[in-house]
């Protein structure tokens, strides 16, 4: 057919199309990727469907699609656990879509013990946190960055922004006294196991209320943290980067004496000298710190395996000069698909830190005892250095303390700690309703820590040199063996878990310490150089754990839901009667939305209630409390060795049991784009695992008991809500959290402690733990002011009566009523450490390839007492003194609330020195943008994000020292995590960080 022909033949079809008035639509192919909002990773198996047809395709491996549709055709894409997004064809023939994750997604699995969950069937409250939430920022520990993301979870640093610090966690408020409050953390199915670097982690959830803990019994009364690592998936190898670097300064300063101020306030209290400088000795200290932290993995898979391996290498610099902590982790996960019925795995992890420390909160800081912090606020301002003689200076005024540029630089202590742990695990599908998993875990660590004061320093220099060496090895074995029955019969579901498991624990320790060196250059790896060795000391304890735990879930029509759960433990802790204890709990809840007379609230896409009760235990004390123990002391004979009874056995220890009712809801609306979490809980911990004082007759000071009773009632609440979707997305987070923590009962109703630096000489019962008030309340002395000329001065030993002095009020005489003398007897509790409420208020912005994160926290209502301020502003000329000692009372400056300088004044727990810590800060701001596909393909990346952020960039607070977000005396995981709460002293300051960073992937 010649050309002429071809056209007139054309032209005929057009023209009877158009007599037949049909106009067909074009036909072609159109291709595309799909990629997640979220982290831009493809997505494979996405349905794509021609819509009002059963025409479409799936997405490959790669996210990448093929279809031949019309013009006039709209894709449709759906995903689990992803929105649907529609898209008209039109002329194009490339349509890319990317999905955004659906945040109320029913089908989302939640992580609980032994297993999972769909949302939709969970009866318990938990909260999950997101990979992305949890890198927001370079931190040392994942710990850090939950601060503020989940509700009724209280997370605070035990020493500021001290490199490798750690932190306090508190789930629902502290369920115990003198026994552990810490959760349990649960890692890939491994109790106890040590979290791996954020980078690593895919998500976490917190379990909180009886029926979601209860699995871990006697471990369940402070919650439990689970961690679920990243795992490879089958495709392609996936190559990933994530870099960043972030320089830090301090949050904050406090206002001191400056060299001449101080030689003039010092001249009040006799003849002084000015000694000619003038230094700022928080500028010596301070420095500006930096973090690196790298992090390269690599993952991808098969049809039978899969697998992830990463490494991660974080080195941070203190913002005081010789504090740094370095840490080189490898985290390492296989799956193996092994037959059709058996699966195979294996999670390792392993990591090196070594943490180079300064001397803070020092628990006196008496004659050669200072460390960094207190040093540079309390030192002469009006001396350097050094010494004529090239000498460090040493203080002249009060205790006789080293110069904090010397304490930074010249005394040493380093803790290298190593950490491995490894959990293999087989899964056997025996049919299609019951399958078995049996998983061995190990977790060894080994930490040295070596501490030297040279004779440059008071200390080292009352001894000769001073150097010691300690070191500790703790090995865990757990072994979990566990039947799960899942079955669906018409509408009743039903997944029942039985099983079995043992843990055992073994620590070794041993320690060595010596005086008397001939130079300063052996420090402590030449103990042998010292001339006078003190007793080693070495220990060993053991403890077992062994269990059985049953957990039903059952549903009814998708609507009826209820859990019950059991666990059985026996452990060695307790004594030989009182080792085993069981620990059941039950939840029920009812999914109103799939009610038949719900169906005409269109607007209400979600409408669960919840409810539960149950009992869990806390046995978080150290090995043979139970038992009767023996330890060293001095012979009345030379050369030889005694022992002396240091516990009495209590043949009726056994485990603190708390029970706990949850009652709550979960409603979304609007197509799940506003989302509400309620809860309200009342949680009664019994036989509190207490250290009870006897009387000195007995010859033992204490005994631990089961004796006592707390209470922590709260309320949680948390709102998502999408604000904007679109080509500009805004979403919302807002969490509240309110925790009422009450003593109910104590074996001799009060109980007095004090827990203030040793040199402050304070008396031993300024904290107060007394039935009807929550734990850790300040007890001590109203004060109202200063006397003025004129006054009545009221009348005590000890008291100031005169112009000037401090003034207290008269509150209670023996009697009970104020009697014109000023004692013991006047004081009350003054404050209350615990918060009224904590918040946090997450926003989520959007636009094209931009992303901007602003994320707000505050706790609210707290009190704290400052020893800081209390020993720069009490004005006895004992060290440096805050600016407010310029407004001081004095005859010519009467008018002032500043008392006058005084050498015979003491220090005294007093309103004065408590705060209202109440603080709101932002948290973190990140601005990052991710550079489009095409511009990548050609270089072969699969995605970059680059990002700047800034964290504690504002706080807004009317605390007057360092910080309102600082610890003092609570490390630990007993007595002094929960009782030492609201106290500052010579902590290590918060950090404010600017961080750059970028994510790759290849």
């Amino acid at each position: 057919m010649n050309k002429w022909l071809q056209f007139k033949f054309l032209i005929a079809l057009w023209a009877m199309a158009l007599s037949g008035h049909v106009l067909l639509a074009q036909t072609g192919t159109v291709r595309g990727l799909v990629i997640s909002g979220e982290d831009g990773e493809p997505l494979p198996g996405v349905v794509i469907l021609i819509e009002g047809t059963s025409t479409g395709t799936t997405t490959d491996m790669d996210g990448k699609y093929s279809l031949e549709v019309n013009n006039d055709n709209v894709l449709v894409a759906s995903f689990v656990g992803f929105e649907t997004v529609r898209m008209e064809v039109g002329n194009r023939s490339v349509i890319d879509f990317e999905m955004q994750p659906d945040l109320i997604s029913l089908e989302e699995v939640v992580v609980v013990g032994y297993g999972t969950v769909k949302k939709s069937d969970l009866s318990g409250s938990v909260s999950s946190v997101k990979s992305s939430e949890i890198t927001a920022f370079p931190a040392v520990s994942a710990v850090q960055t939950l601060q503020g993301r989940a509700s009724g979870v209280q997370i605070q640093s035990n020493n500021g922004g001290q490199p490798g610090a750690d932190f306090s966690i508190k789930i629902r408020g502290g369920t115990s006294i003198n026994a552990s409050s810490d959760p349990i953390r649960v890692v890939d199915g491994f109790v106890g196991a040590e979290m791996p670097p954020p980078e690593d982690i895919a998500s976490i959830e917190i379990l909180k209320d009886a029926s979601a803990t209860a699995i871990y019994g006697s471990r369940g009364a402070n919650g439990v943290i689970m961690i679920t690592t990243k795992k490879g998936s089958k495709g392609v190898t996936k190559i990933d980067f994530n870099s960043s670097y972030a320089i830090q300064e301090t949050t904050n300063k406090i206002d001191l004496l400056s060299g001449q101020e101080f030689s003039d306030y010092m001249q009040e209290f006799g003849t002084y000298n000015y000694l000619g400088s003038d230094t700022d000795w928080q500028d010596e200290i301070y420095r500006q710190g930096i973090i690196s932290n790298n992090q390269l993995s690599i993952s991808g898979g098969s049809d039978n395996v899969t697998y992830y391996l990463s490494g991660t290498y974080f080195d941070q610099q203190g913002i005081i000069i010789g504090s740094d902590y370095k840490r080189y982790s490898l985290n390492a996960n296989v799956n193996a698909q092994a037959t059709d019925y058996l699966k195979v795995g294996m999670s390792t992890y392993g990591r090196r830190s070594t943490d180079v420390g300064v001397r803070t909160q020092e628990s006196t800081g008496g004659s050669g005892q200072a460390g960094v912090v207190g040093a540079a606020l309390r030192f002469n301002p009006d001396l350097g250095i050094y010494n004529a003689d090239g000498s460090y200076t040493v203080s002249q005024v009060g205790d006789q303390i080293d110069n904090p540029y010397a304490m930074a630089t010249e005394y040493q202590r380093e803790r290298v700690t190593d950490r491995f742990q490894s959990n293999v695990y087989a899964d056997l599908k025996i049919t299609d309703w019951l399958s078995f998993k049996t998983t061995l875990g190990i977790g060894t660590t080994n930490w040295r820590d070596g501490e030297f004061w040279p004779t440059t320093l008071i200390r080292g220099a009352g001894s000769n040199g001073l150097a010691g060496i300690d070191s500790r090895k703790e090995t865990s074995l757990l072994s979990e063996n566990y039947f799960t029955i899942s079955k669906e019969i018409n509408n009743h579901d039903v997944t029942w878990v039985n099983g079995y498991s043992y843990q055992s624990n073994k620590s070794e320790s041993w320690k060595s310490s010596t005086t008397g060196f001939i130079n300063n250059s052996g420090s402590y790896w030449a103990l042998d150089q010292g001339s006078t060795p003190s007793a080693p000391t070495s220990s060993l304890t053991e403890s077992e754990l062994l269990s059985y735990y049953s957990r039903i879930n059952y549903s009814f029509l998708n609507r009826y839901i209820f859990t019950a759960t059991a666990r059985y433990d026996g452990a060695s802790n307790f004594s030989a009667n009182n080792k085993w204890a069981f620990f059941p709990s039950a939840a029920v809840a009812w999914d109103v939305k799939g009610e038949s007379f719900m169906e005409s609230l269109e607007v209400v896409n979600q409408f669960k209630l919840r409810a539960s009760y149950g009992l869990v235990g806390n046995q978080a004390i150290s090995a043979y409390q139970s038992l009767a123990r023996l330890g060293s002391t001095y012979s009345a004979t030379t050369g030889a060795n005694a022992v002396r009874l240091d516990e009495l056995a209590n043949s009726e220890l056994t485990w603190e049991t708390t029970s706990q009712l949850d009652i709550g809801f979960d409603l979304g609306l609007m197509d799940g784009r506003v989302n509400l979490t309620g809860d309200y809980y009342s949680k009664i911990t019994d036989d509190l695992l207490f250290q009870r004082l006897l009387p000195s007759y007995v010859g033992v000071s204490s005994q631990l008991q089961n004796i006592g009773k707390v209470s922590n009632k709260g309320v949680e609440l948390m709102l998502s809500t999408r604000n904007l979707v679109g080509e500009f997305t805004w979403s919302s987070d807002l969490i509240y959290s309110m925790n009422r923590n009450k003593v109910l009962t104590l074996p001799d109703s009060v109980d007095l402690y004090g827990s203030s630096p040793g040199h402050l000489r304070l008396p031993n019962d300024t904290q107060l733990i007394i039935e009807g008030q929550p734990v850790g309340v300040f007890y001590g002395y109203v004060y109202e002011g200063i006397y003025q000329n004129g006054d009545v001065f009221t009348p005590g030993s000890g008291f100031e009566q005169e112009a000037g002095g401090e003034h207290f009020a008269d509150i209670s005489g023996p009697d009970g009523t104020p009697d014109g003398q000023l004692t013991a007897a006047d004081r009350k509790i003054i404050g209350d450490p615990n918060p009224d409420f904590t918040w946090s208020f997450n926003n989520t912005f959007g636009y094209k390839n931009f992303d901007l994160n602003i994320f707000f926290q505050g706790v609210h209502g707290n009190d704290m007492v400052s020893y800081t301020l209390m020993e720069l502003e009490t004005f006895s000329g004992k060290n440096n003194a805050t600016t407010k000692a310029l407004d001081r009372w004095t005859p010519t400056n009467p008018n002032t609330d500043v008392p006058k300088a005084s050498a015979s004044r003491t220090n005294r727990m007093s309103t004065r020195f408590i705060y209202d810590a109440t603080y709101v800060r932002l948290k973190n701001i990140s601005l990052g943008y991710t550079l489009p596909k095409s511009m990548l393909e050609k270089a072969h990346i699969r995605s970059l994000r680059i990002y700047a952020s800034a964290q504690n960039l504002l706080t807004f607070t009317d605390y007057p020292g360092l910080d309102p977000e600082v610890g003092y005396g609570n490390s630990g995981s007993g007595a002094n995590g929960n009782r030492n709460i609201g106290l500052d002293y010579a902590s290590y300051p918060n950090v404010r960080s600017y961080t750059f960073g970028l994510n790759l992937g290849l």
